[in-house]
């Protein structure tokens, strides 16, 4: 195992309340599991037991959940954002997410960097319609906005045939090729996380 510990966290996107059973969550699970080999210990938040605010900002006060949730993302060096797809589309969860998220592009360290500069963010969809390939290119696009990296081939996703009934975690096994991009994820993923710990983007020059 690498010297550089690691710490992932996912936001868990799904619409189903804890305790029932989440596709998004199997994925996501699947994904820090991958993740272990290589020296990352990692947790979860379902963010739909908690009462995040709609907003922009980092905190919309009147008991906001965001701000704790927005302290393990900091403490992360690994973001894992996983949604369903419904109806095309990222979950609602997923887009108040991003919007939250929105509040740190005006947040930056002493060097001018962006304060998630440093941080690596990877994705995981599940749903079965079609749709995770916009899903990740839209989800990637805000990441990468605020600052987050994402590395190559960092995503991973499963599609079931459209119109049908079968999730995620209705499958007797994981798919092939799902195991194989989400291996290809965690490596990727834990390489450039510890490259960024280990060497940070330069300072910012001054305007």
């Amino acid at each position: 195992m690498p010297d550089t510990a690691l710490q992932a966290l996912v936001l868990n996107c799904s619409l189903k309340p804890s305790p029932a059973a989440s596709s998004t969550e199997l994925l996501a699970q699947q994904v820090l599991d991958a993740l272990a080999p290589y020296g990352v210990s990692g947790s979860s938040v379902r963010l739909v037991d908690h009462d995040v605010k709609p907003g922009v900002e980092s905190d919309m006060g009147d008991g906001d959940a965001w701000p704790a949730i927005r302290t393990r993302i900091l403490a992360s060096d690994i973001l894992v954002f996983a949604t369903p797809t419904w109806m095309g589309h990222l979950s609602s969860v997923a887009q108040r997410v991003l919007e939250r998220l929105d509040a740190e592009i005006a947040e930056t360290d002493d060097d001018g960097r962006a304060i998630l500069a440093g941080k690596v963010a990877v994705i995981a969809v599940v749903g079965n319609e079609d749709g995770a390939h916009a899903i990740v290119a839209d989800v990637a696009q805000g990441l990468i906005d605020v600052g987050f990296t994402v590395p190559s081939q960092g995503s991973t996703y499963w599609n079931g045939e459209a119109m049908q009934s079968v999730d995620y975690n209705d499958l007797d096994e994981t798919p092939e090729k799902v195991a194989a991009a989400t291996a290809a994820l965690a490596a990727n993923a834990a390489h450039l996380a510890r490259l960024l710990a280990e060497h940070p983007y330069p300072p910012l020059p001054s305007s």
